[in-house]
């Protein structure tokens, strides 16, 4: 474990001691189910009148947690208190800030086993999927302090205006905005909650979290580690409840001063608009999902792109805004790499994520299993085939969760709308083309611009780079042709539809989108 250090790229050699710690707290967890948590408003408890239970999708009999159905009322308490403890957490050194976040990533990291139990149980990620996510969040939270130490607190001494007779001094300062919400979704609920606040926070913002209503649970361990390293009452507040209720009293409220969502385009796109009507403008960051190509050459080594492809169509069920969704290949290779993809696909195991041979569990919903459903009959009508998959799965443990085959589609003409939709479900076409130049304007002509893939010869890869329009992307990775991003390794964020800020998350630029300049000019 000493040399071994946890990313997305890592996880596939992992040590026997990972296993050893996450099958004994998976046996712990099971034997604590069903315990009542509730919202987190200026250090307490907070109870709503209205309760849900949170199933698991790995069986839904199975009751996670009973969490709080919060409402408007709750909402309005929690920006209260996060407006009272702005002054004081703002106004804290921001070595102090930095001291305090950095003791909430290292007790994520000492409970990471826990942590990744709870994940696999409600998300249905495997469990190497699971313990990446959180070890992802305390390296986002990690490289925002260390942004922040870095540039000296964002203080910069700017020229001296050449006056006669006066001394003047400069100074940029880059200061917080005040309340600011994050709204997280259920497919990376610790990184994609715990990156945003993690650097939310140590800019000296106060926040209020809102978590996707199926992975409460896990977003309330988070909120945890704030509160158990220190972090003052009302600093980080953490409400659970319906979008079109609690999320969208947040979201109208003249208290937020800034937003960071990530789901999909169209509430992404709604909550952009009604954001905007309002006093003035304020921030608002947003990732919107991906509709992700890979494009393979004819010089391709086909081992690694295979690899790359399955790992990336159906990490997570597919359920990645950086899924592998599309695969252009060009004609003289499609056949070879078309029969090793089926091959391997064929060989995953689906089924209980928490057990250690399991490569895919279930996805995360009824909905999300029906819209499988549904996709799937969309390609049998539009002429499509299945090279794998096609059907959910049925039988025994299958019955009592979401189960969906891991699905391949080739022969669907490049007019079917599928080729541009988001599915965010195990589902990836396949397309022939004749040479690179066609795989490119069909890689660029979605609405989206997340994360890219590319498998080809060296000078191909510099063409690649250059004329691909994503924020993300990899050329002849085996590790993931598309996903696999990590805090101070490759910056996470996308171009066009797929995001708003044109700044990567885990990057150079990220952390001061949480900061206005203002700038100091004292004449003496």
């Amino acid at each position: 474990m000493a040399d071994f250090k946890l990313t997305y790229a890592t996880m596939f050699n992992s040590p026997e001691e990972l296993h050893t710690g996450f099958d004994q707290a998976v046996e712990k967890i099971k034997k604590n189910m069903g315990q009542e948590y509730g919202m987190l408003i200026n250090g307490q408890e907070v109870k709503a009148d209205v309760k849900f239970d949170d199933h698991s999708p790995v069986n839904t009999d199975w009751v996670l947690a009973k969490m709080q159905k919060g409402n408007a009322k709750h909402a309005q308490e929690a920006l209260a208190a996060a407006r009272a403890a702005f002054p004081g957490w703002s106004h804290t050194p921001w070595q102090k800030r930095v001291e305090l976040l950095r003791k909430a990533a290292s007790l994520i990291e000492e409970r990471i086993f826990e942590l990744g139990a709870a994940m696999a149980l409600e998300v249905g990620k495997n469990r190497m999927e699971s313990l990446g996510d959180v070890q992802e969040t305390a390296d986002l939270i990690y490289y925002s302090c260390y942004q922040m130490e870095k540039n000296n607190g964002y203080i910069v001494e700017m020229g001296k205006d050449p006056l006669v007779g006066y001394e003047a001094r400069n100074v940029s300062v880059l200061r917080p905005y005040g309340v600011w919400l994050v709204v997280s979704p259920f497919n990376f609920p610790f990184a994609l909650t715990g990156g945003p606040s993690g650097a939310a926070l140590v800019a000296g913002n106060t926040l209020v979290i809102k978590p996707a209503t199926d992975t409460a649970w896990i977003v309330r361990l988070l909120v945890d580690c704030f509160r158990d390293a220190g972090i003052p009452d009302g600093v980080v507040n953490f409400v659970t409840g319906p979008g079109s209720t609690l999320g969208q009293a947040l979201v109208d409220s003249p208290e937020v001063d800034g937003v960071t969502f990530t789901g999909s385009f169209d509430v992404g796109m709604k909550m952009f608009q009604d954001f905007g009507k309002r006093n003035y403008v304020r921030p608002i960051i947003l990732e919107l999902g991906g509709k992700n190509p890979v494009i393979v050459s004819k010089n391709a080594d086909l081992e690694r792109a295979t690899i790359g492809i399955i790992r990336s169509a159906f990490g997570l069920q597919g359920q990645k805004c950086s899924a592998a969704s599309r695969v252009l290949v060009e004609d003289s290779v499609y056949d070879e790499l078309v029969a090793r993809l089926k091959d391997t696909a064929e060989k995953l195991v689906i089924g209980d994520p928490t057990e250690k041979n399991t490569y895919n569990g279930p996805v995360i919903n009824k909905s999300s299993y029906n819209d499988f459903k549904n996709f799937c009959e969309e390609v049998n009508q539009g002429g499509g085939k299945f090279l794998t998959g096609g059907h959910v799965k049925t039988g025994g443990l299958f019955d009592k969760g979401y189960y969906c085959e891991n699905t391949f589609v080739t022969d669907l003409p490049f007019t079917h709308h599928l080729w541009k939709e988001e599915m965010f479900l195990p589902i990836t076409t396949i397309g022939k083309v004749k040479n690179l130049d066609d795989a490119m304007k069909i890689a660029n002509d979605v609405n989206y611009g997340l994360t890219a893939g590319f498998y080809g010869s060296a000078e191909e890869t510099e063409w690649f780079f250059d004329k691909i329009e994503a924020g993300v992307t990899y050329a002849n990775r085996p590790q993931g042709a598309t996903t696999g991003a990590w805090p101070g390794f490759q910056p996470f964020g996308g171009w066009k539809g797929s995001g708003s800020s044109g700044k990567n998350a885990g990057g150079h630029y990220y952390l001061p989108l949480y900061m206005h300049e203002q700038i100091r000019t004292l004449v003496k």
